[in-house]
C-alpha cells in the first residue's frame, strides 16, 4: 500500500504533505495525554513491531499479496494520537532507509495509512466496544473488526485522492471496486493479526493496551478487613503477569525474529495497490525512488552476497532504527508533558 513517487500531481502531493504535517503536530500534542512511563516505551515497541510485520507479505489471491498496515493495531495498543506518530515514524524510516514509498508521496502515505487508518480503526473499535459487556473477548472482537474495516477504507481513500490528482486517467468505479475488493481480503488478514496481537498482550500485560482500559469489570478483593472493590483505573485492577522490562525485551525479540527471519519467507507477489495499478494500467506513471541505490534499498544490505542474509540484516537494522527513532520521540513527548504538569 506504499504509494511510490509519480502517482500524484504537485497540488495533491503538497496538500497531503500539509495534512500529514498538521496531523503529526496535533498527534504530538494528543500523545502527551496517552503516554506515561509505561506506555512511552510500549509505543516504541509498537512502531518496531509494525515495521517488522510490514515486511511479511501474505498471499490473499492468485498473484496478489498483502501486508499489515497497522493503524488499528497501533491505535488500540498505544492510543489514536500515538498511533499516528508510530505509523509516521515507520513510513519515514521505510522511505528514507529502504526506498519503500516515495519521498514526494510521503505526505500521501502518512495521510492514508497513519491518519486515516488509525482514525478509522480507533473509531470502529470504540463503536464495537462501547456499550458492550466489559470483557476481553469484546476487545479482541473489536480489534478484528477495526482492522478489517480500516484497510478497505484506506484503499478507497487512495482511489479518491487518485481521482482528484492522479497523474494517469482512471475509471474511478473500476479502480474503486478493484481496490476495495482486494483490500477486503487483505483486511481479513490484518484483522486476524491485530486480534492475535491484542489478545496476546491482554493475556500478559492488559494494562499496556490503551483501548482496553476500562473494559474489565471491577475486582472484589477479600482481605482480613473485609471486601474492597477495585476499579479498572486503579493500578492494581489489572495485575500484570510479567514485568515491563521482560515484556519489552520479549516484544523486541519477536520484532527482530519477524524482520530478520520470518520475512525471508514472505510472499514475493505484488501487494494490493501494485496489482491493481498493473491491472488498470496506471503503474506506468510511477517514478524511480531517488534513494533506490541506497545501502539498504529494497530491504537488502548492499554488499552482502547471500540474499537471505542481506534481507535479514536489513530487517534487523530497520527494527533498531525504528525503535531508536520512535523511542526518542515518544520519550520526549512524555517528558514534555511531565515537565509541563510539574510546572
Amino acid at each position: 500500500m506504499h504509494v511510490p513517487d509519480g502517482f500524484f500531481n504537485l497540488p495533491v502531493s503538497v496538500g497531503t504533505g500539509l495534512v500529514a504535517a498538521a496531523g503529526v503536530a496535533v498527534s504530538l500534542r494528543g500523545a502527551r495525554r496517552e503516554l506515561d512511563d509505561r506506555t512511552a516505551p510500549m509505543a516504541g515497541l509498537v512502531a518496531a513491531f509494525i515495521f517488522a510485520a510490514q515486511m511479511l507479505n501474505f498471499p490473499v489471491a492468485a498473484g496478489t499479496s498483502g501486508h499489515l498496515l497497522g493503524g488499528a493495531l497501533a491505535a488500540i495498543l498505544a492510543g489514536p494520537y500515538t498511533a499516528v506518530l508510530c505509523l509516521a515514524v515507520v513510513l519515514l524510516v521505510q522511505a528514507v532507509f529502504f526506498a519503500d514509498g516515495g519521498l514526494t508521496a510521503l505526505g500521501v502515505n502518512i495521510t492514508l495509512m497513519a491518519i486515516v487508518g488509525s482514525a478509522v480503526g480507533w473509531g470502529v473499535f470504540r463503536l464495537v466496544t462501547r456499550g458492550r459487556p466489559r470483557s476481553r473477548a469484546v476487545a479482541v472482537a473489536g480489534s478484528f473488526l477495526a482492522a478489517l474495516v480500516s484497510v478497505p477504507v484506506v484503499a478507497l481513500a487512495f482511489t479518491l485522492l487518485f481521482w482528484l490528482g492522479g497523474t494517469a486517467p482512471i475509471d474511478v468505479a473500476a479502480v474503486a471496486a478493484a481496490m476495495g475488493g482486494v483490500h477486503v481480503l487483505i483486511g481479513i488478514g490484518e484483522g486476524l493479526i491485530t486480534a492475535l496481537v491484542v489478545s496476546a498482550v491482554l493475556a500478559v500485560r492488559p494494562d499496556l493496551v490503551y483501548g482496553a482500559r476500562g473494559l474489565a469489570g471491577p475486582l472484589v478483593l477479600r482481605t482480613s478487613e473485609g471486601e474492597k472493590v477495585v476499579t479498572p483505573e486503579q493500578p492494581d485492577a489489572q495485575p500484570a503477569r510479567t514485568g515491563l522490562r521482560p515484556f519489552l525485551l520479549g516484544g523486541g525479540l519477536v520484532a527482530l525474529l519477524l524482520a530478520g527471519v520470518v520475512s525471508l519467507f514472505a510472499s514475493s507477489a505484488p501487494d494490493g495497490l501494485e496489482r491493481v495499478a498493473e491491472d488498470k494500467g496506471f503503474d506506468t506513471v510511477a517514478q524511480p525512488h531517488p534513494l533506490e541505490d541506497g545501502p539498504m534499498a529494497d530491504y537488502a544490505v548492499k554488499g552482502v552476497e547471500n540474499e537471505m542474509l542481506a534481507t535479514g540484516a536489513a530487517g534487523v537494522i530497520g527494527v533498531g532504527i525504528t525503535v531508536v527513532a520512535g523511542g526518542l520521540i515518544f520519550t520526549a513527548a512524555r517528558r514534555r508533558n511531565r515537565d509541563k504538569a510539574a510546572a
